[in-house]
Order: structure tokens, then sequence, then C-alpha cells
């Protein structure tokens, strides 16, 4: 009994506990990788998907807070997605869900920086595990499944297996990823509806929601993203 007592507390010990900080220049480092696989348009192609994990995963979560019935998440190998919800097909509910998409990774990417800043490397690694988790009993096709169970995997054994430094390392490059690379999504948008594409976008889901124009839902996307960008981007480079 004492020694199952004592295998809690150490395990909670290592989830809720404080990390210290890495050096500047792993910082730097992990900034620059972040850059390495979001500026790059054959890199970012397939970075991209995690990037739509986070996004669908905004929708869906959502759905869930607001009341909706979510009933399936679909991921594709040219990283769009699908979230599906049942409800009201207007009210705050259908409006807030259809928000959260481009919305999600900056603002993950924030609450991770938080986390950071406070020195919990190891609980942001195990709470993202946690959600990858939770979504993946939502997917509805098999690359969807495939590319969920591999990112989620993925952090499983760097919280599990992987030392301070590593683990540091990796949370700093995923909060890094999740702030610069939620930047070009709302600007991919923007230049796909500047040539008459993507008529039935976030953006102009919420015009009909809303009767506001898509572009005042577009600057949105770009001020939570570039917002987010510089506030946690601060809150990392305070190490």
């Amino acid at each position: 009994m004492d020694s199952t007592a004592s295998s809690l507390a150490s395990l909670w010990d290592r989830v809720f506990g404080t990390q210290p900080d890495p050096d500047l220049w792993v910082v730097i480092a992990t900034l620059v990788a972040a850059l390495a696989v979001t500026v790059p348009h054959n890199v970012w192609r397939l970075s991209r998907n995690a990037i739509t994990i986070a996004h669908e995963g905004g929708h869906g979560l959502t759905a869930l807070l607001t009341g909706r019935q979510l009933t399936g998440i679909r991921l594709h190998s040219d990283t769009s997605g699908l979230t599906l919800s049942r409800g009201k097909p207007h009210g705050l509910g259908m409006i807030l869900t259809a928000a959260a998409g481009y919305t999600a990774p900056p603002l993950l990417g924030l609450g991770g920086a938080a986390l950071l800043a406070a020195g919990h490397i190891t609980l942001l690694l195990w709470l993202a595990t946690a959600l990858l988790v939770a979504m993946l009993v939502m997917i509805r096709n098999a690359y969807g499944a495939l590319t969920v169970i591999i990112t989620g995997g993925t952090f499983l054994l760097v919280s599990w297996l992987a030392g301070p430094q590593v683990q540091a390392a990796f949370a700093y490059a995923v909060v890094w990823f999740l702030l610069v690379g939620g930047v070009r999504p709302a600007f991919e948008l923007q230049a796909k509806r500047a040539r008459g594409g993507a008529g039935d976008s976030d953006a102009d889901q919420l015009s009909r929601l809303t009767h506001v124009p898509a572009g005042l839902w577009l600057f949105l996307f770009h001020a939570v993203s570039l917002c987010s960008l510089i506030g946690g981007g601060r809150w990392l480079l305070e190490v």
C-alpha cells in the first residue's frame, strides 16, 4: 500500500511539478526549427497535417462545449479536414464551433506557451497526449486515425521515456510550431478567396450565420494568430 501511494505521489510530482527552463539557445533553435517546417512550401505540405489536427480538434471540442453532438472527424492526406456535429444549424453554439478552427492552433500555442513559462513542461506533453487520445475516438477515416496515432504516440514516448532536456526541446518546438504555423492558414485562405475559391470556408460559413462579411472574420483569424504569436513568443523567450 505504501509503495502504491509512493508511486502515485511520484507520478503526481512528475506530471504536475515544474521543470527547469531550457537554455536560451534551445529556445532559439526550436524557433528556427518551427520556421524551417512552416515556411518552405514543400515541407509545409507535410507539417500542415499537425495544424489540421489542431484545427479540426478545435471545431470538435467547441462543438462539445457548446452542447452540440459531435458525430465524427475526418483528416485527409491533402491536409484538409472535416468535423461533423449535430444541433441547431444556427445560434451561438454553431457560430463558436465554426470560428474555432482557424483560431484553435494559435490559441493552443498560446496556452502551451503559458504552461512552458510556468515550467510545466511534462504537464503540457501529457495534456496534449490526452487531447489526442480523446480526438482519436472521434476519427472516422483510416488516414486520420493513422495521423493522430503517430502524433499521439510521439508525445507519449517523449513524455514517458525522454529526459528533461529532450522533453523541453520537444515541447518548445511544438509550441513554436503551433504559434508560427497557426499564422499561415489564414493567409492561405485569404489568397484562395481572392482567387474566387474556398466558397464554403469557415469564414464564409460564419458570414452566412452572422451576416457579418467574411473579410471581417478573416481579420479576426489574422488578429488571433498574430497576437498569439507575439504574446506566446514573449513568454517563450523569457527564459
